[in-house]
């Protein structure tokens, strides 16, 4: 019985890393963004912010430290975006 409350203790205690602003964010990204992101938070990068380009389409910021990754829609990364983030 043990066991099984700290496997619901571990589980809650990592829910509880990420912030609301996270939550309602990654509720917008497509689920090709979710599975690219997901390999990105492995590496130590966080969501930041989304933007909507022109055509509709959601570009998924991450950052981690002074790196910035972006996201498409379909759920291609770029390590190596050429943005200045103020």
């Amino acid at each position: 019985m043990q066991a099984s409350s700290s496997v619901k203790k571990e589980r809650f205690f990592e829910r509880r890393h990420c912030t609301l602003e996270q939550a309602i964010l990654w509720e917008r990204l497509s689920l090709s963004q979710k599975f690219a992101a997901s390999s990105l938070y492995k590496f130590g990068y966080e969501l930041a912010f989304i933007r909507n380009e022109k055509n509709n389409a959601s570009l998924a910021f991450l950052l981690c430290g002074d790196s910035v990754a972006t996201i498409s829609v379909e759920g291609d990364i770029n390590s190596n975006p050429d943005i200045v983030i103020r």
